[in-house]
């Protein structure tokens, strides 16, 4: 049988070992050191680069987990019991449980038809219906680079702007997307890195918060280190965090960065060479940018199903609860009590994850909307339908680093060959 087709993992460069061999041999086996230092380094000469225009000078805190980034970015803002977050439904839970643990509420937004992500035009009247309801205006706003494609920044950050209102980008998906040659997460106040084991790099888990200044990157840094006051013993004037990046998983990314290029360049030519292949099938529909002005990374490669395209075996779509350990390494079984919800992809799209699951290849439903989550179902949101229906009709392909021009060729013949 073929081996196994992941969505996404990530390919080491062949460097890492000499930086994990440096923190042991040092004995800096801790949650700072010099691995650590030169991550931070490498990625601000990454993120902080512009195609054509001088560089900026963003500073970057490398923390435990891109969950992290937004929780301390959240503080940052001011957020706090009782306040109101705007997030994009459209996303990973990550972008929006940060918010519950402050004690605030995530106002979700739901996606334009050409990005994915955050309607510009949603998020102005919801900042206005918050404030008529509430009077008081909302704390932050979250827009989300949706499989790494950029959202609509240039809109987003003239309403922010207008409204006084500061912007956390979760560009988490997103690293090395560019809008307009720009990195995605330095036009905010902060934006929000993922270096978890199926991103674009990896440092085995891990985030980073980018920052807008030296002062405040030292603020995030004192959060994310227990807040502890320079006293010779432990004095606490604030709640702290244990965020901190450890330096062997610093030293991982260290040598990712290496390749950081290659890797984007290999996902942008999977998507290409799924485009070329999947052309002339119809009812299937490979997402892109949708203009100049877009450079998506295409962490992962995305598709649309017609509703009317039918896949052999759709009838057996949701006949059984899932028994097993869902979402690969980093997955958990939790029994579900029922094998349908009020709320799931359409059985076409099942049935071709069952059919590609069938042929050893991984692949996904794409993110259900938060507002669309039992757990948020008090949540105040602002719909259009957008995120509702492409979660009903999309499907995420592999497109890590371990993916061949012959594994993109096999996955479409298996969807041809999976259609009725």
């Amino acid at each position: 049988m073929r081996e196994r087709i992941y969505l996404c993992l990530a390919h080491m460069s062949g460097r890492e070992m000499d930086y994990i061999k440096e923190a042991f041999d040092t004995n800096w086996v801790v949650p700072m050191g010099p691995n650590v230092n030169g991550f931070e380094k490498d990625l601000e000469s990454f993120v902080n680069r512009r195609e054509g225009k001088a560089p900026l000078d963003r500073k970057v805190v490398c923390l435990s987990a891109g969950t992290a980034a937004v929780h301390l970015a959240l503080i940052a803002c001011g957020v706090g019991a009782g306040d109101e977050v705007l997030v994009q439904s459209f996303t990973f839970c990550a972008s929006s449980h940060p918010i519950t643990y402050l004690g605030a509420t995530p106002v979700f937004i739901d996606s334009e038809k050409e990005s994915w992500n955050m309607d510009p035009d949603l998020l102005e009247a919801a900042i206005k219906d918050r404030i008529e309801k509430t009077g008081r205006q909302p704390k932050a706003i979250i827009p989300v680079a949706l499989y790494g494609m950029p959202y609509q920044i240039d809109r987003i950050m003239e309403i922010a702007d207008r409204y006084g209102i500061p912007v956390i980008e979760d560009g988490a998906e997103g690293f090395g997307s560019l809008y307009n040659g720009q990195s995605l997460g330095t036009f905010g106040r902060f934006g929000v890195l993922s270096f978890n084991g199926n991103k674009m790099i990896t440092t085995s888990g891990g985030g980073a918060l980018i920052c807008p200044d030296a002062e405040t990157a030292r603020e995030i840094l004192w959060y994310a280190t227990q807040a502890r006051e320079s006293y010779p013993y432990y004095q606490h004037e604030a709640i702290g965090y244990n965020y901190r990046m450890s330096n062997v998983c610093a030293g991982i990314g260290r040598g990712q960065m290496t390749v950081v290029d290659e890797h984007i360049e290999h996902h942008k030519h999977v998507q290409q060479l799924y485009c070329e292949l999947l052309k002339d099938v119809k009812g299937i529909t490979m997402h892109g940018n949708p203009g100049p002005e877009y450079d998506s990374n295409f962490w992962l490669c995305t598709a649309v199903l017609d509703p009317d395209l039918r896949i052999k075996g759709q009838e057996n779509a949701y006949r059984q609860v899932i028994t097993g350990a869902v979402g690969g390494a980093a997955g958990v079984t939790h029994a579900a009590s029922t094998a349908v919800t009020d709320c799931q992809p359409n059985s076409n799209v099942e049935g071709l994850r069952m059919a590609l699951d069938a042929a050893n290849v991984e692949a996904r439903p794409l993110w259900k909307p938060m507002h669309c989550q039992p757990v948020y179902k008090d949540a105040p949101a602002y719909l259009n339908g957008v995120s509702e229906a492409l979660f009903k009709t999309g499907i995420c392909l592999p497109a890590g680093p371990y993916v061949s021009d012959d594994d993109v060729r096999y996955i479409v013949d298996t969807i041809k060959a999976a259609i009725d």
